[in-house]
């Protein structure tokens, strides 16, 4: 997993997070499946919105609404092969700030055989921010004259269908758990598949499908979690709903693992997919007191200082795990939360979870140390959650008084009165405001030369992050013209920017 802000992605069933602006939040994920009556293999994509995230407007009869323009466009050899733009409006709110809420949305459309590129662009209407973008590649491969199964795609619950929606499907309505990362308080996964002409396997005879877990790192099947589920042989689609009960199953990675058997009991199909689990209650109470006692929680027995190390997680943590952190840090315990602790870097690091905390912790003094603002901590300021998210820069340039040469540049009542104390553009010199340019060469699941340009936006030593070109990260249209206090023209592109675009 990659976070973002927070960026996750998974192939088939996939999951992505993206961050912008006002840190635009949101789950992505799809997957295929076939109608074979119409010989049709079918999209489906995913998109879960955290409100918070998002810039609500008021409306007319005084109520807010966040909007986000969605574009999904499939390209295949460059011919677009899907179109689709929409916007897609959050519920309704009485209050501006009441947004501890997610909204979901499902999209489904029909593809042909073949390897296609995927893009959604996403982009928060009420901001000026640059959209967000993910692509992705996909593969559609299905026949009507073998059997064949669809991706499993977990579900977060399912009821009968009242009236068709978005969500029914055969019956039922079923909403997607599209996150691979699963929380204490999700009991139960629900994973859901589609089997199709397994009568040219099995004819008529039922077929056993046992769905179970196993750890991901050695195969182990987890004992007493685990469905057998019997269905005959049917020359069209085969929905499965599986129910497994998992509150007793510890942190850890996991894969959820469906198996197809013929009538001699031999797999024909053996699909999986994986999980992060976290419940760290459970790891308190199952987890071994000599594991304990010789790892590095053993020697944190200061609550609140454990509460610090939680907390300071979050920018190496998905969505879900910094809900998971902040309602654990609440509540009193200090076993739950040293299970917690440990387990967050077990996940990360099976063999070696000490050596991962090491070195994020290396990294936590250092931010605490270079980064911090009275009431503020280094890891919660933006440079500090950048280094801790992707580690120390291979670049830094840091200007206090930078003065660009000649360019277009203006003098105007705004430039002049903006920030007291600054100097105008008067001298057809361009006078920025204190930054720092940050360069990594690479950064995991991005292309090379990512920058991050920061600012000190009133000269008071504390730097935002204005500006960078990686993915999920922050993109601020006319941030130069920022930098420069409103003293370049729209559209300009200075010497910061030339930095900017050189990475130096």
């Amino acid at each position: 997993m990659k976070r973002i802000a927070f960026f996750i992605l998974l192939m088939l069933s996939s999951a992505v997070v993206f961050a912008s602006g006002k840190n635009l939040s949101a789950l992505f994920g799809y997957s295929i499946f076939y109608l074979p009556e119409n010989n049709q293999p079918y999209v489906e994509t995913y998109l879960n919105f955290d409100a918070w995230s998002l810039n609500f407007t008021q409306q007319e009869d005084g109520r807010y609404r966040a909007t986000v323009e969605v574009t999904i466009v499939v390209r295949r050899n460059d011919t677009v092969a899907y179109l689709k733009k929409y916007d897609l409006n959050s519920p309704y709110i009485s209050v501006a700030n009441e947004t501890n809420f997610t909204f979901f949305d499902l999209q489904r459309f029909g593809l042909a055989n073949g390897i296609y590129d995927l893009e959604v662009t996403l982009r928060d209407k009420a901001s000026d921010n640059i959209p967000n973008v993910i692509q992705e590649k996909i593969i559609v491969f299905y026949k009507n004259d073998s059997p064949m199964m669809s991706n499993i795609q977990l579900m977060a619950s399912a009821s009968p269908t009242e009236s068709e929606n978005m969500l029914s499907r055969n019956g039922y309505d079923m909403i997607p758990y599209i996150d691979d990362f699963v929380p204490a308080e999700v009991t139960h996964l629900h994973p859901y598949f589609e089997l199709y002409n397994t009568h040219l396997e099995i004819g008529s005879d039922p077929c056993s499908i046992n769905v179970y877990v196993v750890q991901k790192e050695n195969g182990r099947r987890i004992p007493d979690i685990g469905q057998t589920i019997t269905r005959k042989g049917a020359s069209g689609n085969t929905p499965v709903y599986a129910d497994l009960d998992i509150s007793n199953l510890p942190s850890g990675n996991y894969n959820v693992v469906v198996e197809v058997l013929n009538n001699q009991m031999m797999p024909f199909f053996k699909k999986e997919t994986t999980i992060m689990r976290s419940n760290p209650q459970m790891d308190a109470t199952m987890m071994d007191k000599t594991e304990v006692a010789t790892s590095f929680v053993a020697l944190i027995t200061d609550e609140e200082l454990i509460n610090y190390y939680i907390d300071a997680l979050y920018p190496v943590s998905s969505p879900t795990e910094v809900s998971t952190a902040r309602n654990l840090i609440k509540q009193p315990g200090l076993a739950a939360k040293q299970a917690y602790l440990y387990n967050f870097w077990k996940l990360r690091n099976f063999t070696n979870p000490e050596e991962e905390w090491n070195k994020y912790l290396k990294n936590l003094n250092y931010v605490d140390e270079h980064f911090s603002y009275p009431l503020t901590r280094g890891y919660r300021t933006d440079m500090g959650r950048v280094y801790l998210q992707y580690g120390p820069p291979d670049f830094v340039r840091d200007e206090k008084n930078f003065v660009g040469a000649l360019g277009n540049v203006k003098t105007n009542a705004f430039a002049s009165t903006s920030y007291e104390g600054s100097e105008t553009s008067q001298d057809g010199h361009i006078h920025y405001l204190p930054y720092q340019l940050w360069r990594y060469n690479t950064l995991p699941g991005d292309y090379g030369n990512r920058v991050f340009i920061f600012w000190d936006e009133f000269r008071s030593g504390f730097y935002k992050l204005l500006n960078s070109n990686a993915m999920g990260e922050i993109r601020t249209a006319g941030w130069e013209r920022m930098l420069s206090r409103y003293t370049m023209d729209e559209g300009t592109v200075g010497e910061v920017g030339a930095q900017f675009n050189r990475g130096y």
